[in-house]
C-alpha cells in the first residue's frame, strides 16, 4: 500500500517533508528567550512561496509546547487591536490562572466582570489588562501576523505595540510579509521602532539539503535527486510541489510530463500572482534574462536602455526575490521555470 504523500501545496501548514531553516529560526528563538531581549520584534520578508509563513509557523509551534508562552495568531485584514483584545483574553480564560482574583471574561460588549460587576473597556485596556496578569505570573505573549499590510490598521496596531514595549509587557511580535509592504512600514515615520526592528530576508533552501530529502524519499540515486533538486533553485513552493508530484506520478509519467504539470502549479498558485503585481517595464526587464547567466549589457541592448536605468529596475528586482546577481555584471533569475512560463503571459 503507497504511503501517504508527504508533501503538501497548503500555504503555511508546516509540511511532514521540511527543510528547517536552522540559523533563522535560531536567532529569532534564541532572542525572544533572552532575558534582557536586544529585540522583542522580528520581520520576515520574502516573496511568495518562500517560506515565510512556514518559518514563521515552525517557530510559534515550537513556543507552544513552551508553558511559558501565550500564542496569539493574528489576521492582517481583521481590526488587529480588537482581535488581539478577543483573543488574548480567551487564551487568558482558558489558562484561568492569568487573571487575577475575582475577574471572568465577558465578551458581550467587551467588559472584565470583577466579583460580579462588569464594567466596560476598551480593547487596549483590556489587553494592559491581561499582559499585567501575564507579566506578574512570568509568562510571555507571542503575536504572529502573517502578510502584513501597510495601512491604518497595522499603523494603529503597531503604534500601540510600541506603547506597550515602553510599558515592559512581556510581548512579542513576529510578522511575515512582501518587500514593498515591509518596506512601506519600516519606513513610515509614525512608526520609527519598526525601522531598528531586525529583518530577515529568505534565501532559497539548501539544494544540498532537498537531494538529501528527495534521494531517501523517492530512493533513488544522487546525481537523479541533485537534478530535481536543482530544477527547484532552492525555491520553497517548487521543492514542495515538485515532490508531490514526483512522488505520485513518477512511475507512470516521464520528467517532461512531470515538469510541465510542475509549470502549470507554479503559474496557477504563484506566479501569476507575482507577475501582476510587477509593472510594464519590470516585465520587460524580466523577459530579458535567458538562461542563468545574462550579461546586463545584453539586455541594456535588448531594451535599449541606460544601464543607470536598468540599475533601479535591477536592484527593485532583487530587493522583491525575482532577480539575484550571481557575479558582476550578471544577473539570473531566482524563481524556477519563471522565464518559461512568463513568456506566455
Amino acid at each position: 500500500m503507497k504511503k501517504d504523500n508527504p508533501f503538501t501545496l497548503t500555504f503555511g501548514k508546516q509540511p511532514n517533508e521540511y527543510i528547517s531553516r536552522y540559523e533563522n529560526t535560531e536567532m529569532i528563538m534564541s532572542t525572544f528567550e533572552a532575558e534582557n531581549p536586544v529585540s522583542q520584534a522580528y520581520l520576515i520578508e520574502g516573496i511568495r512561496g518562500s517560506g515565510k509563513t512556514v518559518l514563521m509557523t515552525a517557530i510559534a509551534n515550537q513556543l507552544k509546547k513552551d508553558k511559558e508562552w501565550i500564542v496569539i495568531d493574528l489576521n492582517s485584514t481583521q481590526d488587529l487591536i480588537t482581535d488581539l483584545a478577543m483573543r488574548l483574553m480567551d487564551a487568558c480564560k482558558m489558562l484561568s490562572e492569568h487573571l487575577p482574583q475575582g475577574i471572568n471574561v465577558s465578551f458581550a460588549g467587551f467588559g472584565i466582570g470583577v466579583n460580579g460587576k462588569v464594567n466596560e473597556k476598551d480593547s487596549v485596556s483590556l489587553i494592559e489588562e491581561a499582559l499585567a496578569s501575564v507579566k506578574k505570573h512570568n509568562k510571555k505573549v507571542l503575536i504572529t501576523i502573517d502578510e502584513v499590510l501597510h495601512d491604518d490598521n497595522m499603523r494603529h496596531f503597531a503604534s500601540q505595540f510600541q506603547i506597550f514595549l515602553r510599558k515592559e509587557y512581556p510581548v512579542y511580535l513576529l510578522m511575515t510579509g512582501l518587500y514593498e509592504n515591509i518596506y512601506a512600514i519600516q519606513n513610515d515615520p509614525a512608526l520609527t521602532f519598526l525601522l531598528r526592528t531586525p529583518k530577515i530576508k529568505l534565501e532559497p533552501l539548501s539544494i544540498h539539503q532537498i537531494t538529501k530529502q528527495y534521494a531517501e524519499i523517492f530512493q533513488i540515486e544522487h546525481a537523479q535527486a541533485n537534478m530535481l533538486a536543482k530544477t527547484t533553485r532552492g525555491y520553497a513552493f517548487a521543492f514542495q510541489a515538485l515532490g508531490l508530484l514526483y512522488y505520485e506520478h513518477h512511475e507512470e509519467m516521464d520528467l517532461d510530463r512531470i515538469m510541465s504539470k510542475l509549470d502549470d502549479m507554479l503559474d496557477d498558485f504563484v506566479y501569476k500572482k507575482i507577475w501582476t503585481s510587477l509593472s510594464r517595464q519590470d516585465k520587460e526587464v524580466v523577459l530579458a534574462v535567458k538562461g542563468e547567466r545574462t550579461n546586463v549589457s545584453d539586455i541594456c541592448k535588448e531594451l535599449n536602455m541606460a544601464s543607470a536605468v536598468f540599475s533601479k529596475y535591477r536592484d527593485r528586482l532583487i530587493k522583491k526575490g525575482i532577480l539575484t546577481s550571481p557575479e558582476r555584471g550578471c544577473v539570473s533569475l531566482t524563481l524556477p521555470r519563471f522565464e518559461v512560463i512568463a513568456r506566455n503571459y
